[in-house]
């Protein structure tokens, strides 16, 4: 019994310490473990993308695997119709940074070229990539899910919104959007009553760089869903919807004329010959809008834009145009 004492205690000291040294290994395993996910410079959202639930979405190359609430999004030109319902945009096309309507909500966004670049695409971890040229459709689809949505896709702006926001899983964000681009719109139209005759026209023209000048419907960005859509101001009487674009002759440019004419230039070298030479045109100075102090040179940069929330600012630029030309501002 002497001898059985002490081997029964060096059992146990033992036991004791191969406890102590399990303890120690799972605590190193448990430090090892948190080192692998140390902090992330990305946002909290993104690792929970990876295991977002998933949704089926229809497009022009097929089925697509889409998560239901995409949490970083790359695109080439729908950053703007993104923005609109608040997506997270990490990545666009590099003229969106000139749009004046997003600046302050591109501040966190990156420049992935135009065609986006792959590599570049690679380094931002989008969880979805939504594209207008498909141009890399094929190496942007292996890096994320990837939606081709071909140009002309949305006509108007109520199509457009409703649209991204079923991409973005967000419709109650889109059907706020509307709601106040239409508040917009209302308070714009009272504004310019008794301002403007109900048979006045207003028309929207573009002068190149090449001396070509062109007219503008409804829905061809330079303004149209404001002036047209939301002010319900009218089309000058030869123009339609039916041609969203047209190219005038200085000859025909009076059959196409309007009461109010909004002209922007595109001359991206700064050159103003061209706007020089129009303005110098007898054509131009005998036009009524002309004699009357109703032709408007417009920035390129502001009325070219035709996203959703350029288009609702839009508003507020031709009313106030419009009413400071009429001496009511």
């Amino acid at each position: 019994r002497k001898t059985l004492f002490p081997i029964l205690a060096l059992i146990m000291l033992l036991s004791v310490f191969v406890t102590a040294c399990g303890g120690t290994n799972n605590a190193s395993s448990n430090k090892t473990t948190e080192a692998t996910k140390a902090p992330s410079t990305e946002p909290t959202a993104a690792p929970e993308a990876s295991a977002a639930e998933m949704r089926s979405y229809e497009t022009t190359k097929g089925t697509v695997q889409i998560p239901v609430k995409p949490q970083r999004i790359i695109t080439d030109y729908y950053g703007g119709e993104l923005l609109s319902v608040g997506a997270n945009v990490v990545g666009v096309e590099p003229s969106t940074f000139d749009n004046p309507f997003l600046k302050d909500l591109l501040t966190n966004t990156q420049d992935v070229g135009a065609p986006v670049n792959a590599e570049k695409a690679l380094e931002l971890t989008p969880d979805l990539i939504v594209v207008m040229y498909d141009d890399n459709y094929d190496a942007l689809s292996k890096i994320a899910p990837t939606i081709h949505i071909p140009y002309g896709t949305a006509t108007n702006i109520y199509e457009t919104v409703k649209l991204f926001g079923d991409i973005v899983g967000v419709p109650d964000k889109a059907e706020q959007f509307i709601a106040d681009f239409e508040k917009k719109a209302a308070e714009g139209r009272e504004k310019l009553k008794g301002v403007v005759n109900e048979n006045d026209t207003f028309g929207i023209y573009e002068l190149t760089d090449k001396g070509e000048l062109w007219t503008f419907g409804n829905n061809a960005g330079r303004g149209g869903q404001a002036l047209y859509n939301a002010l319900k101001l009218k089309m000058p009487t030869k123009n339609s919807n039916d041609n969203q674009t047209l190219q005038l002759s200085m000859e025909l440019l009076p059959e196409y004329a309007a009461d109010y004419m909004f002209l922007t230039t595109y001359d991206p070298d700064k050159k103003g010959d061209k706007l020089k030479e129009l303005k110098e045109s007898p054509v131009w100075n005998g036009l009524d809008a002309a004699k009357n102090d109703h032709l408007f040179y417009n920035d390129f940069d502001t009325y070219y834009r035709y996203d959703p929330i350029a288009i609702t600012a839009q508003i507020d630029l031709f009313v106030d145009m419009i009413l400071e030309r009429n001496g009511k501002k």
